[in-house]
């Protein structure tokens, strides 16, 4: 399954090829890496320029070289919500724009789920700026945002405030997912649907090492001891770990194969503005429900 990101009014992708992508959030154009962006580019050095940010990078990590009289962070409303957009070390700024596609499914699926009970409870691992979890609690769903990273928590209830959602159900979470779980599964907590982005490699909050070959198997089998008996979807995404959206639905197939509900997965991509090429921006694989 390809799946385009729907057109937005605060994003674009510009251009992009060479290994990098020139996009535009809000009133701000960025250019930065993209390992993806294998062709040529078709906008000259000129346009290019004009970006108010330009990320240079520099060995693992590297640098934003930004223009004079460019803000440091800006907000934008996007998919209804409002995020903190700033510049970070590792050429991220705090939004997965391609995410609205996920973000919707999950809305539909709560708000459905919604007619038939009151209770609905959400476990978003690896939650980063807290979009997922914010769409999440619109819809109506308690939350349980958990990511190892501080500044991420910080960030994400900085988002939540910014959008009206301080007072939503949501908890924040700053520990290791790992841990987290083992212990969630001991209190005797449970979960209706689960999202959730592992990285490829990674440190907790007090620095346990993560590699997904090692532990993915281990926290899926985790996530399936805290599901509920009538859970509602289950949402794995991937950005660096080189794999298949192929294992990922295998191993979907195996934590629901006793359950009714449909499994489906794919590549999710942004069209470059004017043109016909799609930008590749991570894989995906999710079960949901069936509806009555």
């Amino acid at each position: 399954m390809l799946i385009v990101t729907p057109e937005q009014k605060e994003y674009e992708l510009i251009d992009s090829g060479l290994g990098e992508k020139l996009e535009r959030f809000g009133k701000f154009l960025l250019a930065r890496p993209d390992k993806e962006s294998l062709w040529t580019k078709s906008l000259g050095k000129k346009d290019w320029a004009n970006s108010n940010f330009y990320y240079e990078r520099n060995g693992k990590t590297g640098t934003w070289k930004i223009k004079h009289g460019s803000p440091k962070n800006w907000d934008i409303k996007y998919f209804d919500l409002i995020f903190n957009l700033k510049p970070t070390s590792f050429k991220h700024i705090g939004l997965f724009p391609e995410q609205i596609v996920n973000w919707s499914w999950m809305e539909e699926i709560i708000k459905q789920e919604k007619k038939n009970r009151n209770d609905i409870n959400v476990l978003n691992l690896f939650a980063y700026t807290g979009g997922a979890s914010m769409v999440c609690a619109r819809a109506g769903a308690s939350v349980c945002h958990v990511d190892a990273s501080k500044q991420s928590v910080i960030w994400a209830k900085e988002n939540a405030k910014l959008s009206g959602l301080e007072e939503s159900k949501i908890r924040w979470i700053i520990d290791d997912a790992i841990l987290f779980l083992r212990r969630e599964i001991k209190r005797g907590r449970k979960y209706d649907a689960i999202i959730m982005d592992p990285p490829s490699f990674g440190h907790g909050p007090k620095d346990e090492l993560w590699k997904i070959e090692e532990g993915f198997l281990e926290l899926l089998d985790l996530c399936k001891q805290l599901l509920s008996d009538d859970p509602i979807f289950f949402l794995i995404n991937g950005y660096t770990a080189g794999y298949s959206n192929i294992v990922y639905q295998n191993n979907l197939q195996k934590i629901f194969s006793d359950k009714d509900g449909l499994i489906e997965g794919g590549e999710i991509v942004i069209k470059q503005k004017n043109s016909d090429i799609l930008l590749p921006c991570g894989i995906f694989a999710r079960w949901s429900k069936k509806q009555k």
